[in-house]
């Protein structure tokens, strides 16, 4: 298995930014980071930002114009840039990926959430 790693998360004033990071816990090549999700306190988990299967992105209607997801395939990194940050952004905030080890083999797997809070 192999675990993700999130960092960035913070307590910053509305129209802040931020930017959140998530690379695997160790180097591999089996591994694809498809996904920013959130959850809000009392809310279901929700798709924040995502890479399509032909590479593209897209948003939640909610964050388009401010979240940008982006990849560092050298350093197998994704990003999540937050600009313009609304208390509504209030969240943990998860990165999620598919884990193949073998044709035969595909996990999904989450990291462990960084807290964004943003005050208003």
């Amino acid at each position: 298995q192999v675990h993700l790693v999130e960092s960035g998360g913070g307590l910053v004033q509305a129209g802040g930014s931020l930017r959140l990071s998530c690379a695997p816990a160790r180097r591999t090549s089996a591994i694809n980071i498809m996904a920013w999700y959130r959850q809000a306190p009392g809310k279901e988990r929700e798709s924040v930002a995502r890479f399509t299967t032909d590479d593209r992105t897209d948003y939640t209607d909610s964050v388009k114009g401010r979240f940008t997801i982006s990849r560092d395939n050298a350093k197998n990194t994704v990003y999540l840039q937050m600009n313009n940050l609304k208390p509504e952004d209030t969240a943990v905030y998860y990165c999620n990926a598919i884990f193949a080890p073998n044709v035969e083999s595909r996990y999904e797997v989450w990291g462990q959430g960084t807290l964004v809070t943003v005050s208003s």
